[in-house]
């Protein structure tokens, strides 16, 4: 019986029979205190000497001191085993290490901090892939000042975010666990811009499930894996390459509106989405009422450009009945989303006149 224990402890894998992380530095403390009680007992010294020895003695600085040319007999035989100690604890320290450091110690223990960062992060958005689309997507946010996280599987994409200073979650966005990682309750929207519509769809569909009520934009190359989307509860599903032929016919078509935005971009006016709430109660006064009573344009100095509909009356198939340029005669209604361009202070004001009847302010890129 005794002959089985032993082998099946011999057969344990090498790393279990390293020290622990906490014996090799105890025993370095136990053998620098044992030394300087052997000078203490052999020499007589005061216990500030005895421990200067023990320094100059363990560190292998040489006998300069003193003290040494008066050590005893058993005075030099503290001296040899200190010697000798230190130089096994020593040894066993830097196996210690090196085994900490080959079995992911130090890595997991970065990992562990940075999730209780991430855990901090409140309001921002999860942009779910760095590729091309992401990259862009990135530096416009940044250039906005919102908070964001890349969440990235690709070591080279990962680096490449890593060395422009951005957060990035190495994980996989189709799982859910690492959607709960990124934040998905305390986030303001979630981009899923990953290079397949397949991995899209499970990014929506998972982040729909976790946060209901979460803002989800994701990206899609054909028409099929925009309804796709659509379906799996996507508020917005944007395709570059139709996005990207737009802009060039515009251009091409009217120069002077692209041009106005550009220059719309790069002024003090800025664009955001004011969401109503669906709770026809929280509307209050507002429920119902025109643009013209509500007096939004005269009271705040901003700008309705457009009107969504609520997200229970838009298609499946095809763009939203987007209301643009309201007229005064357009009536709110519970789950509309405003979209008003001007001043800070202007929305700022907007803000205020709507007042519990928001769920949510969102900008949106100029």
């Amino acid at each position: 019986m005794a002959l089985k224990f032993w082998r099946r402890r011999r057969r344990r894998p090498p790393s279990r029979q390293l020290l622990r992380p906490w014996q090799a530095p105890l025993a370095l403390v136990l053998l620098v205190n044992a030394a300087a009680l052997g000078y203490r007992i052999t020499q007589g010294w005061d216990w500030g000497d005895c421990y200067w020895m023990v320094l100059i003695t363990l560190s292998t600085l040489g006998f300069s001191d003193p003290h040494t040319q008066i050590l005893t007999g058993a005075g030099r035989a503290v001296t040899a085993l200190s010697l000798i100690g230190g130089l096994v604890v020593v040894q066993f320290t830097i196996q210690a290490i090196l085994g900490l450091s080959e079995s992911g110690y130090f890595r997991r223990l970065r990992e562990r901090r940075y999730l209780r960062w991430l855990s901090t992060m409140q309001n921002h958005v999860i942009l779910c892939g760095y590729g091309r689309i992401g990259r862009e997507i990135g530096e416009q946010l940044a250039r906005e000042g919102v908070p964001f996280l890349v969440v990235e599987m690709d070591p080279e994409r990962r680096q490449a975010a890593e060395d422009r200073g951005l957060p990035v979650l190495m994980a996989d966005a189709t799982l859910d666990e690492t959607l709960l990682e990124a934040g998905i309750h305390r986030c303001r929207s979630l981009v899923a811009a990953l290079s397949s519509n397949a991995a899209n769809l499970y990014v929506v569909l998972s982040a729909r499930g976790l946060a209901p009520q979460c803002r989800l934009i994701a990206r899609s190359d054909s028409e099929e894996a925009e309804r796709k989307l659509r379906l799996a509860g996507a508020d917005q599903v944007v395709s570059p390459y139709v996005s990207g032929g737009r802009t060039m016919a515009a251009t091409a078509l009217r120069p002077l509106a692209v041009t106005f935005m550009d220059l719309l971009a790069g002024s003090d006016c800025e664009v955001e989405e004011f969401r109503l709430s669906d709770n026809r109660e929280d509307l209050g006064n507002l429920a119902g009422a025109s643009l013209a009573e509500v007096q939004l344009g005269r009271r705040t100095g901003a700008m309705v450009l457009a009107i969504l509909p609520p997200t229970t009356d838009m298609p499946l198939d095809g763009p939203p009945n987007l209301i643009a340029n309201p007229g005064s005669d357009v009536c709110l209604a519970p789950g509309q989303m405003l979209v008003v361009m001007g001043s800070k202070d202007q929305l700022d004001r907007v803000s205020q006149l709507l007042g519990p009847a928001l769920i949510g302010v969102d900008p949106m890129a100029g």
